[in-house]
């Protein structure tokens, strides 16, 4: 990556922190996304004193125009970027009729949208330019469409089919493209509200967990690679080969029918 220029969403905490981390360690230039300024700015402080690099700040909601517009046009504006990383995305835990419509039209805002959107801003000068990257990041609930998680487990779904028919246009043009297929990741994710009433943390065996430092590292060295799906870790490769055979179908009605009887408890009725 000669220009040295990396654009990340979500880069506030997790993957997308982890991402700026290790990339800034190399000595590239970033520019950082998020919602939550203080932390932005505190990272981008640090990494800008600790290894002399250029730090960006964008403080943009990606669930909204005005945030999507404002990272489009700081892309239009560096046209030497070289490695975008669409991170930012959300979860919204608990059964699609439950859930106002609302709350899933700002997830597809945001997985798909965004990505969708700075995708386009960034290729035109790196398909001129004959280099750059791209890196999607996914989640094996696209391969595991489990009750509770509909919404989310399709938009990841479509970034895999996005990234992948992207990689056959852009064959022989020198820019890469990868499906970050990431599992249970230490990070802010689980400390939303959604999962507030249940400690994932302690509910989930911690042979499933991987830090994002280690799914970091697993990405860039699959980019060097130019491994179009990457999937950090031997557990998650068999959850996903599992979710391929179609076993996941029945962990779906399971999920279902735990998530029904959750909401007919909460509501004091039948729904």
């Amino acid at each position: 990556m000669s220009n040295k220029l990396a654009l990340i969403s979500g880069a506030s905490s997790g993957i997308g922190e982890a991402f700026a981390r290790q990339l800034a360690e190399q000595g590239i230039d970033l520019c950082i996304t998020g919602r939550r300024k203080e932390r932005l700015d505190s990272i981008a402080a640090e990494l800008q004193q600790r290894y002399k690099i250029s730090v960006d700040v964008i403080v943009a909601d990606l669930a909204t125009e005005d945030g999507i517009s404002k990272v489009e046009t700081w892309i239009k504006a560096h046209p030497s970027i070289t490695l975008l990383i669409n991170n930012a995305g959300f979860g919204a835990r608990g059964l699609f009729a439950n859930k106002p419509s609302e709350k899933y039209m700002e997830m597809i805002s945001v997985h798909v949208t965004a990505a969708m959107r700075l995708t386009s801003a960034v290729l035109p000068a790196m398909i001129q330019a004959k280099q750059g990257a791209i890196i999607n990041v996914s989640s094996i609930t696209a391969f595991l469409p489990l009750a509770g998680n509909a919404v989310y487990s399709g938009t990841k779904s479509f970034l895999n089919s996005f990234t992948q028919a992207l990689s056959y246009e852009l064959k022989n043009t020198g820019v890469k493209v990868q499906t970050l297929v990431p599992g249970f990741t230490y990070s802010d994710f689980h400390k939303r509200p959604d999962y507030s009433k249940t400690n994932t943390y302690a509910s989930v065996p911690k042979i499933l967990w991987m830090t994002s430092e280690n799914v970091v590292k697993t990405s860039l060295r699959a980019l060097e690679k130019n491994r179009l799906f990457c999937i950090p870790g031997f557990i998650n490769k068999l959850i996903v080969l599992a979710g391929k055979s179609g076993l996941a179908a029945l962990g779906s009605e399971v999920m279902a029918q735990i998530y029904m009887r959750s909401a007919k408890k909460a509501a004091g009725k039948n729904i």
